[in-house]
């Protein structure tokens, strides 16, 4: 197995998805891991609490630029990566899925030489009304080693001419994320209690993208349809969201929620896992409820995890289309659960990691100079 030097792979991230996604990969990275940060979330409630609860050390390098319009923050991102790499001596730079942090990353180290490895690679909503779609599709074909989740997600890659010894099927980080993290049951039950939640008794929301958030309109009728619930109605809430709300003045519509600043993964896991149904318009979830297993609404026009719409998941458009899914997922909950609990998650085993970082040491050993003089002597 080769051993990477101390410091050698640059991992960028930015977002608390990022974190939650790549943390499994720095563990396996040890100290050859360097990390960068790009401030892309600032809010301790979205980045600091996530690289704590997930045992992350402080990164090798901050960036400040969050807070930003989307060119002045990939402007930003982009000189201090290209400052970094033009001063160190990488094998690699890791990113993941598909945010400004990751494409940043990926201009960065295509611009200065360095190999590419693109995490959760291949994903398509073929929207582009959606920035996360600009960010995966041209960081797929800036990268060296594209880890792709799903079959699905290999096929996208190969009917856009992407090399096949550029992809590996990897499976996605997110399974091992959500096993590790997910309480015992015990204290995931003392979690709903203390909240006065009893397991399949309420719905748990999460809304923040700005298609649902920028727009007044679409905001409100996603607020009436959760306030009309006649479940309880658990709304971890993204800073972006409360402050649009209040900007919209739905207020009132908050106070018929069970409104909660943003959760940590473990507490917003454990309330997922006993939730009668999820409602989110977060890429993520459709991962995890996958594992989780449990039925979710998505609250979205387009989504590039066609795999967790086959059993786990239904998209619905703003509006009375909400409220009418969740009933039909309340319908036969019981037997809905029991049939979700055998089903394998689509996004693969709790390995992914492992194939992730054995991807980073053949491309470390292929780009060697002892590799490359072995080959010449074999011509």
């Amino acid at each position: 197995m080769t051993s990477l030097p101390r410091g050698s792979v640059a991992v960028v991230l930015g977002t608390r998805p990022e974190i939650v996604k790549l943390a499994p990969v720095i563990r396996r990275l040890g100290d050859a891991a360097f990390v960068v940060h790009t401030g892309q979330h600032f809010d301790a409630d979205m980045s600091e609490a996530f690289l704590s609860e997930y045992g992350l050390q402080e990164p090798d390098l901050r960036l400040a630029a969050g807070g930003y319009a989307r060119a002045e923050q990939l402007s930003r991102m982009l000189h201090g990566l290209d400052v970094l790499l033009a001063g160190g001596d990488f094998v690699a730079v890791v990113v993941q899925g598909d945010t400004n942090s990751t494409l940043a990353g990926a201009l960065a180290a295509n611009a200065r030489g360095v190999p590419v490895v693109h995490v959760e690679a291949g994903l398509r909503s073929y929207d582009r009304a959606m920035p996360e779609e600009h960010n995966r599709v041209l960081t797929d074909h800036l990268a060296d080693v594209l880890c792709a989740a799903t079959p699905g997600n290999v096929t996208n890659l190969r009917a856009e001419g992407v090399p096949v010894d550029r992809i590996r099927l990897t499976g996605n980080t997110v399974v091992e994320s959500v096993l590790s993290q997910l309480p015992a049951r015990s204290a995931r039950l003392r979690l709903l209690a203390a909240r006065g939640l009893t397991p399949d008794g309420y719905v748990l929301a999460t809304i923040h993208r700005p298609e649902n958030t920028d727009s007044a309109v679409a905001l409100r009728a996603i607020l009436s349809e959760l306030a009309a619930l006649q479940l309880p109605v658990v709304v971890p809430m993204h800073p972006r969201t409360a402050a649009a709300a209040r900007r919209a003045g739905l207020t009132t519509l908050l106070d018929r929620l069970y409104v909660e600043k943003p959760l940590g993964s473990s507490v917003f896991l454990a309330l997922a896992a006993h939730a009668a149904v999820l409602v989110s318009d977060s890429g993520g979830v459709q991962e995890e409820c996958t594992v989780l297993k449990r039925p979710l609404v998505v609250v979205r026009q387009s989504t590039e995890r066609p795999e967790a719409m086959t059993d786990f998941a239904v998209l619905a458009s703003p509006g009375p289309e909400i409220g009418r899914t969740v009933e039909t997922f309340l319908d036969g909950h019981t037997a809905r659960i029991t049939r979700l609990q055998q089903l394998p998650s689509p996004f693969g085993d709790d390995s992914a990691a492992d194939r992730v970082v054995d991807s980073i040491r053949h491309l470390a050993r292929r780009n060697s100079p002892n590799h490359a003089m072995t080959l010449q002597l074999q011509g």
